[in-house]
């Protein structure tokens, strides 16, 4: 009866565990759940771009335009920087942008309520050439986005969820979303000025331009 009685109290300590770790493991999901989303999801400033150089190659004939990149995430904290040079000063930023179903927006839904997007490709058009730097690959966690420092087996399944649910049309509709496109704004960047992306709840990107103030030049 003893051996019976350890056997019980040690199987009842193991479903206890057990549930106790499930529980953990759920609730930190949903913790990482949470900082995707919410570093996805914006309704205004979304990265601010400067020119911090522009150098002329009398050899090659051409001028170079040096950019700051600066993302931002939804709560307003800025990403690690970087730095792209271009034969250009005409750039753009495509960027994949998920609308949402119009009674999502207007309701406001906590997980559906905005506009998603993700920077893609930066790059400039020059004659024939295109000049193109990589931000973030289909399929991947974006870096800067990673919810843990280092990319859990539930985060990295949540992005592989991501992208097929934004890019199967079917599939899409099933989680609510009204179209996924790629969105390339741009526009000529020179010095002095300050340009910043922008996303709107039911809209796409735009980029606006306001000039900087003296002593940040």
């Amino acid at each position: 009866m003893k051996t019976i009685g350890r056997i019980l109290k040690f199987i009842v300590f193991c479903a206890v565990v057990f549930c106790v770790v499930y529980v953990f493991n759920r609730a930190r999901e949903t913790v990482i759940l949470k900082k995707i989303i919410e570093r996805l999801s914006a309704d205004s400033r979304i990265a601010e771009v400067v020119v911090t150089d522009v150098r002329r190659d009398p050899q090659e004939r051409k001028t170079y335009t040096t950019i700051k990149f600066q993302e931002y995430d939804s709560q307003m904290q800025p990403l690690e920087p970087k730095f792209f040079t271009f034969s250009s000063n005409i750039i753009q930023f495509q960027s994949l942008v998920i609308r949402f179903d119009d009674f999502s927006v207007k309701s406001g839904h906590p997980f559906r309520g905005k506009s998603a997007y993700l920077f893609m490709k930066v790059f400039a058009l020059k004659d024939k050439d295109t000049e193109v730097f990589q931000l973030s690959r289909i399929s991947e966690v974006p870096a800067g986005y990673r919810a843990d420092e280092k990319t859990s087996v539930f985060e990295r399944k949540l992005w592989q969820e991501f992208w097929r649910y934004a890019l199967e049309p079917q599939t899409a509709k099933l989680a609510g979303i009204k179209n996924a496109q790629i969105e390339a704004p741009g526009t000529r960047f020179i010095p002095g000025m300050l340009y910043t992306l922008k996303i709107e709840h039911d809209g796409g990107m735009r980029v606006d331009a306001t000039v900087l103030p003296q002593k940040s030049k």
